[in-house]
């Protein structure tokens, strides 16, 4: 017994005597037994420990939620008991007090539990989603290195917008202003002329002041880039690496996800191909009439869901009156929060969805598609769907004109299902210098700010094209969350710089 085990591998030990250390996830006692629910980072497990286990009964006694200890004890099977596998302490020592922690096992509002995101971070949900995250991400950089892409590390600081320059973060950089990056694209495009295949990581900075669900102001953004690559490239690369994400996630997380309550099925239909629209055909979609004619089907089942959830909320509510017993009733009022959540979201979704519609119908071309127009085209879809060529002034100077339609660009967006929108935006580059330089001055730039950049179009000039990937709307949509900001470990928002 000279290494401490891990809850994750406690099955292994069956019948053995095995040393733990972690955390004390919550306490109930029968009289002669208390039953410890414990954690350590790898999962949740149950220990008991007995009278007869004198020293051990007394210190546990002790115990309060989040309060960190060691123990021993023997590991035995036990089909009931969370991860199938219970511990018999024998021995218990007390490492480090808890005195009143703020999040109890009761149900917590978002704002109070943001507000003590440090803290929250050891609860079940937000522990299950970053173990999806980590996932995630080393799914994406394996996916990268099995195709033979390097990695580059590119700028946090640089001197102008890589997209929009109205959502740039100004610094003070010394004698100067400079601006925190909002894509690492135009120093990849440098990168893969020299190594063919490259991709960054890191975070990602947009001044936009907007407080929807699928918004932070600063994120995570994975880039490739690929020399002598078109738009059918772009797309085809995305398109394996998100099957392949998705596929990662669901070999090691199936119990993560079920927890969150998550529908696993929907992420099992993530498989090759997927459909393709132009921007055109889905500006036709919205609209057309089959549009209001689907908004008043998802209306109709939308309502009785909310009448299911009606009934579903007085029952719990019943049953948390006549329970007799403090941590059914705890457990009871977690219920009873989710099911007041899901009333609201469903309650906001029906007052907002006729607006929604009339704004779809009305749509003009020429515009970006907006969020709730990316939902209303993903609902329609089973699995992520391709939106091409999008009207050139809708998007960013580097895209590539569509020779065949000089009013598009040869880019893509991958919209996620089930109404999550976006999660990959991508597009060919513009190759052509004059034709760059012309682009630059219509989006407001000046050339000359980016001369470094378009000393690519000089020297070997190539086609060429990749995306970017935001893994929080990614891991906001594989584990079902109803906000980004669930997504990253500390999110930070219009309203929200702490902790």
């Amino acid at each position: 017994m000279d290494q401490w085990v891990d809850i994750r591998d406690l099955k292994d030990h069956a019948d053995q005597a095995v040393r733990w250390r972690g955390w004390l996830y919550s306490k109930r006692s029968s009289g002669k037994i208390i039953f410890l629910q414990l954690r350590d980072g790898t999962g949740i497990c149950q220990a008991i420990v007995e009278t007869s286990q004198a020293d051990a009964f007394a210190a546990a006694a002790t115990l309060t939620q989040e309060a960190a200890l060691e123990l021993e004890g023997r590991v035995r099977q036990d089909d009931r008991a969370p991860g199938g596998v219970e511990i018999t302490i024998t021995g218990l020592v007390p490492v480090g007090a808890s005195q009143d922690y703020p999040i109890s096992r009761k149900a917590h509002g978002i704002d109070f539990l943001m507000e003590h995101r440090h803290l929250w971070l050891r609860s079940r949900r937000p522990a299950s989603i970053l173990r999806v995250r980590h996932t995630l991400i080393h799914a994406c950089r394996e996916f990268f290195h099995q195709r033979g892409f390097t990695l580059i590390d590119t700028p946090i600081l640089v001197e102008g917008a890589g997209e929009d320059a109205q959502t740039l973060f100004p610094v003070e950089y010394f004698d100067r202003k400079a601006f925190l990056s909002q894509t690492g694209q135009l120093y990849l495009e440098s990168a893969c002329m020299a190594l063919g295949k490259v991709y960054c990581f890191g975070p990602t900075f947009r001044a936009e002041k907007s407080k929807t669900r699928r918004h932070l102001t600063e994120f995570w953004m994975l880039e490739p880039e690929v020399a002598f690559a078109q738009l059918e490239d772009v797309m085809a690369l995305a398109e394996d690496m998100i099957v392949h994400l998705v596929q990662a996630v669901l070999a090691r997380h199936e119990q993560d996800l079920a927890f969150l309550g998550r529908d696993l099925e929907p992420l099992r239909r993530v498989q090759k191909p997927f459909p393709h629209l132009t921007y055109s055909e889905a500006v036709d979609r919205l609209h057309s009439p089959d549009l209001r004619a689907w908004a008043d089907r998802e209306n109709e089942s939308d309502r009785v869901l909310l009448q299911e959830k009606t009934g579903q909320l007085g029952s719990l509510e019943q049953q948390c009156a006549d329970a007799r017993k403090e941590h059914q009733r705890d457990a009871l009022m977690l219920q009873i929060h989710a099911v007041k959540e899901d009333i609201q979201e469903l309650e906001t979704t029906l007052a907002h969805r006729p607006e929604h519609v009339k704004l779809a119908q009305t749509f003009k071309w020429g515009e970006d598609l907006g969020g709730s127009d990316e939902t209303f085209i993903s609902r329609q879809f089973d699995r992520p769907v391709f939106v091409t060529h999008y009207p050139r002034e809708a998007k960013a100077f580097y895209m590539k004109r569509d020779p065949a339609d000089p009013r598009v660009v040869r880019n893509m967006d991958l919209l996620a299902p089930e109404g999550y929108g976006e999660i990959i935006g991508g597009s060919q580059r513009e190759d052509n210098l004059d034709t760059l330089t012309v682009a630059m001055r219509e989006k407001g730039l000046r050339p000359g700010d980016y001369d470094w950049y378009l000393d690519l179009r000089r020297y070997g000039s190539v086609p060429h094209g990749g995306f970017g990937l935001g893994i929080e709307r990614a891991i906001s949509w594989i584990c079902g969350l109803k906000h980004v900001r669930e997504a990253i470990p500390f999110p930070r928002t219009m309203g929200r710089m702490t902790p």
